[in-house]
């Protein structure tokens, strides 16, 4: 069974969820460490010989060690390249958050050190008319790990979707500051911004990550500390 399980979620969609999931996944691997991904609900999907396919969930397949058939890191997988309600509507499906719950319970069940299960978008991205994601790692009390990208307006961003997880029950294990612009032109104030955020978001910060042209996962897991991520 899965000793560790986290559900990665995001300020906003954009803000580089995957690469910080797979980043983590590659820190993990490096500390011996056997891991697990998921990314329950992939919109924009390609068509390819062996079906649909996300680029997302495929990034979180390479990064894992022990070894997943994609359909169980992206078990709904749709092509629309819109929010998940919608494009599982254009489709035809009906996405349930119980039904989530039970493809993600058949990873825990696996052995591993830690699992990663990665949401879409922010952390109120409709399922359905009645369903939001947060009620995915509140039905499994997954603790939570944000990624907040370094541009104007996180610190309010990232303040609200932090009292929002904790508002829902569940704890908020650490956050990700991700620069998602170009270097030679970083956020104004940049580390004013990181210092208040340090200060005010009540868990710890795992990591700052650089911008790179040509970003591999492997390459940022050097700017993490994810110990507290295996701590009792």
């Amino acid at each position: 069974m899965a000793k560790k399980s986290y559900f990665v979620t995001g300020t906003d969609t954009g803000v580089g969820k995957t690469m910080v999931s797979a980043a983590i996944l590659h820190a993990a691997r490096a500390m011996r460490k056997r891991t697990l991904a998921m990314k329950p609900i992939a919109s924009g999907c390609e068509r390819t010989s062996e079906g649909l396919r996300n680029e997302d969930a495929l990034i979180l397949q390479n990064a894992i060690s022990e070894p997943l058939a994609y359909e169980l890191v992206n078990p709904v997988a749709l092509e629309p390249a819109i929010a998940p309600h919608v494009a599982a509507e254009q489709a035809g499906r009906h996405i349930t958050v119980d039904r989530l719950v039970g493809f993600c319970r058949g990873l825990q069940v696996r052995p591993a050190d830690l699992l990663l299960v990665e949401g879409a978008g922010g952390w109120r991205v409709p399922l359905n008319d009645r369903e939001t994601y947060a009620e995915f790692p509140r039905q499994l009390d997954m603790p939570v790990i944000l990624v907040v990208s370094l541009r104007l307006g996180c610190i309010n961003h990232a303040l609200l979707t932090a009292e929002a997880i904790r508002n829902d029950g569940l704890m908020l294990a650490g956050w990700v500051a991700n620069r998602t612009e170009p270097e030679p032109e970083p956020m104004s104030c940049e580390q004013d911004t990181l210092n208040y955020l340090v200060n005010h978001m009540a868990s710890p910060c795992l990591g700052i990550l650089p911008w790179l042209e040509h970003s591999r996962p492997e390459m940022l897991a050097n700017y993490l500390n994810i110990d507290s991520l295996f701590e009792k």
